[in-house]
């Protein structure tokens, strides 16, 4: 055996603890309770949207003390509700690393299989035809089915890494006000029950994260607007019996009787695999053109979806699936169904300022907005609510952002949760009438709608229903516009196919490290910490000293990190084709100095700068902000661009 003797850090047991990114600085004083309950965000609704919300602010540094959430269920969803993770939404919970169960675990739907009537009156229906479930340029190509409620679990699990409390549950809110003249900095007044108890608390802001029929919005005025079609559908969650070649597929049936979506689920503990069928019901229509907001038409609505019943939508499944059989495997093999209309309502205003113009109460998820799910938007653009408000949150509240250097002025940052936000809603609304009106009807020369109609409509709003071609309007933190062509450092206009563009997300590449060799997903650089990252894509005078490249990474570390909070903005470097072999001595000092393990070649495995739009004779620059979108691209030699975009979103020091 053999002998030493042994040396240790004080900070050793760091070593076998969660690799956890450290919070962001703070410069605002710290909270804490002072004797009466009082919170910089309260978080109304536990369900995907409110859990996103509570984590990331968690993971920004927000402690038990200044950050609540509140859910009136005692836990996690248990049946039903949404079980569809988009490209996008992967790739978060992939910066997150969340992603490992829900890939591994959960269905993944690659292809979507169109069933339409057949010319052969025996076969009745035929499919027509197969194409992928994802037809976008993404990291994760294809879709995932998992239950939301485990989503939820998995959220709500790594949330008590950073939180001793997580949700308080069987917790309600009964209502919320402004109150500024008691406590303006504190304005917002909640009324709750906790375990049946009432209490008052105070915060500084408030999120509705509470669903449909949202106390929160409902407290503060403001209202869905929209219509509810005449089309009721039932959906049920099953374990099925059946000869139908593609219920393994996403699937679109257009039968004569009438139509019908199949959504392949996860595999569940009895071994079995669910399948979830969205069943349109004949009969229960009625054909007035009536607004959500007319009680006789609600009423009407609740009516005609009581007229649903479970053997109604078994039966009429059964005439849609004609020649092949469909029904429930066994006794209790039914795990949850419902009946529903489509309807796609949006609110006016996803905030609620108080007399200073400051963002007070927010509203998230299906608080704001409502849509058919069929189009698999709901959980995703829910959840990206969050993911989108968070980061801008944090940021005023730590004191980082210009505005919130002065208590009480309202933070332009903030401001454009609104603005990119309802700017998406109102495309989901736009998309989900066209796709649920057409997905309502019946396929067939008689009817007007074809096919290729049909077809054409799922194929154009991929990039949408994908997440992967989100894009931002212009805002304080998207600045696309250059006041000359030539200051444009982008070629081309492909950008769902990666060119880079201010308000879309960085799309993932392949790279190779320098420093190991190490082939890496360039995403990987870009994780939910709450970080902005500088994104240099130098140009092939890398390795000359008095090159271009050389004098912005020199720059970069001498002048413009240092102007901004610590730790606050990483840096990122990418390298094109150089004219020979180098070490770390060729290169400049602020590369290894800040992006050992963050510079990489942009050829050997995919051709980044081809991709990216950015010819590799003049490099490139972009700023990433903390979610994972592009702010703003300019010249390798415009560096002064880069610095007022940063100046204009973020406090200096």
């Amino acid at each position: 055996m053999p002998v030493f003797t042994e040396y240790s850090a004080a900070s050793r047991e760091l070593r076998v603890l969660p690799s956890f990114a450290p919070p962001l600085p703070r410069l605002s004083p710290k909270h804490t309770q002072d004797g009466q309950e009082k919170y910089e965000v309260v978080i109304v609704g536990a369900g995907p949207a409110g859990l996103m919300l509570e984590l990331l602010l968690a993971r920004y540094g927000l402690s038990d003390e200044s950050l609540l959430c509140i859910d009136a269920k005692p836990s996690t969803l248990k049946s039903g509700q949404a079980d569809g993770l988009q490209p996008r939404t992967l790739e978060v919970l992939k910066s997150l690393g969340l992603a490992d169960e829900i890939l591994t675990e959960g269905c993944q739907m690659w292809e979507v299989a169109f069933w339409n009537p057949s010319d052969n009156k025996e076969k009745i229906i035929e499919r027509t035809s197969i194409v992928p479930d994802v037809a976008v340029p993404a990291r994760y190509p294809h879709e995932v089915t998992i239950h939301q409620g485990r989503i939820e679990r998995i959220l709500e699990t790594d949330l008590l890494r950073y939180s001793k409390r997580g949700v308080l549950r069987n917790s309600k809110l009964i209502s919320v006000k402004l109150d500024e003249a008691t406590d303006p900095e504190f304005p917002v007044l909640a009324e709750i029950e906790v375990n049946g108890q009432p209490k008052t608390i105070r915060s500084k802001h408030l999120v509705g994260a509470d669903g449909a029929h949202s106390v929160v919005r409902r407290c503060m005025g403001l209202k869905l607007e929209g219509e509810t079609t005449d089309h009721i559908w039932g959906v049920v969650d099953l374990v099925v019996d059946t000869d139908f070649p593609d219920i393994r597929r996403r699937c679109a049936i257009h039968s004569p009787a009438t139509s019908v979506m199949v959504i392949p689920r996860e595999r569940i503990a009895t071994g079995d695999y669910l399948t979830r069928l969205y069943v349109q019901v004949p009969g229960v229509v009625n054909h007035s053109d009536q607004s959500v907001s007319s009680n006789s038409a609600r009423d009407d609505a609740r009516e005609r979806r009581k007229q649903v019943t479970l053997e109604g939508i078994f039966q009429h499944a059964a005439e849609a699936f004609k020649p092949y059989y469909i029904r429930p495997k066994a006794d209790g093999a039914v795990d949850w169904w419902a009946a529903y209309q489509i309807g796609q309502r949006v609110s006016s205003r996803f905030t609620v300022k108080d007399s200073k113009g400051v963002d007070r109460v927010f509203i998230v998820g299906d608080a704001c907005h409502t849509h058919s799910p069929k189009a698999g938007q709901g959980m995703n653009v829910s959840m990206m609510d969050s993911y989108n408000l968070a980061w801008k949150l944090a940021y005023s509240i730590n004191g980082l952002t210009v505005d919130s250097a002065v208590p009480g002025k309202p933070d332009a940052v903030v401001d454009t949760y609104h603005t990119e936000r309802h700017t998406i809603a109102q495309e989901l609304i736009s998309f989900d009438k066209a796709f649920s009106s057409m997905f309502s009807g019946k396929i067939g020369a008689a009817e007007g709608l074809s096919h290729e109609q049909f077809l054409e409509v799922f194929s154009t709003g991929n990039g949408f229903t994908s997440g992967c071609g989100i894009e931002y309007p212009e805002n304080l933190t998207v600045q696309k516009t250059f006041e000359n062509d030539d200051q444009n450092p982008i070629v081309g206009t492909d950008f769902l196919s990666g060119t880079l563009r201010p308000g879309r997300r960085l799309l993932n590449v392949k790279v190779k490290r320098h420093a190991d060799g190490c082939p890496r997903d360039l995403q990987d650089d870009f994780p939910s910490t709450g970080r902005f990252r500088v994104l240099c894509l130098t140009s092939s005078d890398l390795l000359d000293p008095q090159g271009t490249s050389a004098q912005t990474l020199t720059t970069i570390s001498s002048s413009l990190l240092p102007r901004f909070p610590p730790s606050l903005i990483e840096q990122v470097v990418v390298h094109p084709r150089l004219e020979r072999s180098f070490e770390w001595k060729d290169l400049p000092v602020a590369v290894k100095q800040h992006s050992e393990m963050r510079f990489y070649s942009g050829y050997e495995i995919d051709d980044v700068y081809g991709i990216y739009g950015v010819d590799s004779a003049k490099g490139g620059l972009a700023v990433v902000r903390p979610d994972g979108y592009v702010g703003v691209t300019a010249r390798l030699d415009d560096l002064g661009r880069v610095e007022r975009y940063l100046e204009s979103c973020l406090r200096t020091v």
